[in-house]
């Protein structure tokens, strides 16, 4: 279904030409997308959502180029990719997101300083643009603006090496977010020379599966013993569900973890069950209500509650259960059920690869 005053505001946000105009206009689109929420299906309303911030996001690196040359620092020197990691990776950001980035560039053939100073310069530039326009920084500093996430093609090898030779827990959670990098603005092919990197380090690290494997499973889903929604228990958000890490990073997880054992590149929950199916990993049958499971917790997850501090656009993932009727609080208890199911499976296929 084509919205025609969305498809207006992306024009306008393709040509705006400063970053006052493009907050005024994600402030638009952030109010036009939130009505119409109730009204379509989820898996067209994340779709039409991701697109606008893709386009935001785009356009915020196009100004900061040109601020850059305004400043006579020139051009891009060498080719770069853009990249977006988490959610905004896996194409499942909701009304609000906060930044998680990074940039590759080709190695430079002379005056690398200065190419990684240009790049540091570069992206300070659209990280602040991005702020401006109500994205806050990671809370991990995963940014494009910092030099650890700002690396020519062999740094990022290497680095990718060194995560791999030793896991630790951090390590660990780098390679998992590295799994879900999604170029949004530039040279996609070094996004592909990237993951070739990591998943050639897969196939020579296979003790790696473990750790990732201890990390996946991490979060639980919030039902418990007895089919009860386990709730928060404390604070302004007493009494809420905690959507994000109690239902959909879980199945985030598992079915990020089941796509990286199968070489899988796709880098969104429902394109990753896709291919697995045709991997054979996955049933026609268990894609179908595993999918149906994720779209409602994504659904939920567009419902939790906007905060706009600081400008900022932010939420922390919580629901308040009054927001559920009961017949929601039953699918969500069904879809939290399947979703334990999903990690029981999980457990054991990865297990079965390590013995």
């Amino acid at each position: 279904m084509n919205d025609p005053v969305r498809l207006q505001l992306l024009k306008q946000i393709s040509s705006v030409d400063h970053v006052e105009g493009l907050r005024n206009l994600r402030d638009q689109i952030h109010e036009h997308m939130e009505a119409l929420l109730p009204t379509r299906p989820v898996e067209q309303f994340n779709e039409q959502l991701n697109e606008v911030h893709d386009a935001v996001i785009e356009r915020s690196v196009i100004l900061a180029e040109a601020e850059m040359a305004r400043m006579g620092k020139g051009s891009p020197p060498v080719p770069y990719a853009y990249l977006l990691f988490g959610s905004g990776g896996r194409k499942e950001q909701t009304l609000s997101s906060d930044q998680d980035s990074g940039v590759v560039y080709v190695d430079p053939v002379a005056d690398s300083a200065d190419v990684k100073i240009y790049f540091k310069e570069l992206c300070e530039i659209i990280v602040q643009n991005l702020q401006h326009t109500g994205y806050p920084p990671c809370e991990g500093n995963v940014l494009s603006s910092n030099s650890e996430w700002c690396l020519p093609l062999s740094e990022w090898a290497a680095k990718l090496d060194q995560w791999f030779e030793e896991p630790a827990w951090e390590a660990v959670r780098y390679l998992l977010i590295i799994a879900d990098g999604r170029c949004v603005y530039g040279e996609k092919k070094l996004l592909d020379e990237l993951k070739d990197s990591f998943f050639t380090d897969m196939l020579n690290h296979p003790i790696i599966l473990q750790r990732m494997l201890d990390n996946t499973l991490r979060h639980k889903m919030l039902l418990g013993f007895f089919g009860q929604l386990l709730k928060e228990q404390y604070g302004e958000d007493a009494g809420s569900i905690d959507i994000k890490y109690g239902a959909y990073i879980p199945m985030v997880n598992s079915i990020r973890l089941l796509s990286i054992q199968e070489g899988i590149r796709e880098t969104s929950t429902l394109e990753r069950m896709n291919m697995l199916v045709k991997a054979g990993k996955l049933s026609e049958a268990d894609a179908a209500i595993y999918g149906g499971a994720f779209r409602l917790f994504l659904r939920l997850r567009l419902m939790t509650t906007e905060q706009n501090s600081d400008d900022l656009y932010a939420n922390n993932g919580k629901l308040s259960s009054r927001k559920l009727t009961k017949e929601m609080t039953d699918e969500l208890k069904s879809s939290l059920r399947l979703g334990k199911k999903l990690q029981r499976a999980v457990l054991k296929q990865t297990m079965g690869r390590l013995t």
